[in-house]
């Protein structure tokens, strides 16, 4: 018997499974105007630490609405700043909170105001190479005299 609830044990450890439930965790949300990259299970850090975990992310009109949970002992600040960032060579997606200064704190199921969407790369890389395809014009549109 010993041996099965530990192997249970392993398996759900190995497996990353959530046996402790969601006690001693509360859930925040926050809203960006683009959360690509990100999915449910993207980790939170605060100053490089884990804290907690991305649980939904809804569409709210034309934003994203991200939920996270975080572990109880985790107070945010009023005027943190939640910021999409890329971690590794593959681009992982995860949340980063800059805590704020302000003395209120998130409640349970509050709102974080502060978010920083993520770079979008592919779409500077396309604006720039756009932008310097285009030929300079005169007023009426013929191309100015060559030297």
């Amino acid at each position: 018997m010993v041996g099965t609830l530990s192997l249970g044990y392993l398996f759900a450890y190995l497996g990353e499974a959530d046996i402790q439930g969601s006690w001693g965790t509360y859930s925040i949300r926050a809203t960006f105007t683009n959360a690509g990259g990100l999915k449910p299970g993207s980790v939170i850090e605060i100053a490089g630490v884990p804290v907690g975990q991305v649980t939904a992310i809804t569409l709210n009109g034309t934003q994203s609405d991200v939920t996270f949970r975080l572990r109880g002992d985790i107070q945010v600040q009023q005027d943190a700043i939640a910021s999409i960032q890329t971690k590794g060579l593959f681009g992982d997606r995860y949340v980063l909170i800059t805590p704020g200064a302000s003395d209120d704190i998130i409640k349970p199921a509050g709102k974080l105001r502060e978010t920083e969407s993520p770079l979008d790369l592919p779409g500077l890389l396309s604006a720039y190479v756009n932008s310097r395809q285009k030929k300079p014009t005169l007023p009426n549109g013929e191309p100015p005299p060559q030297d």
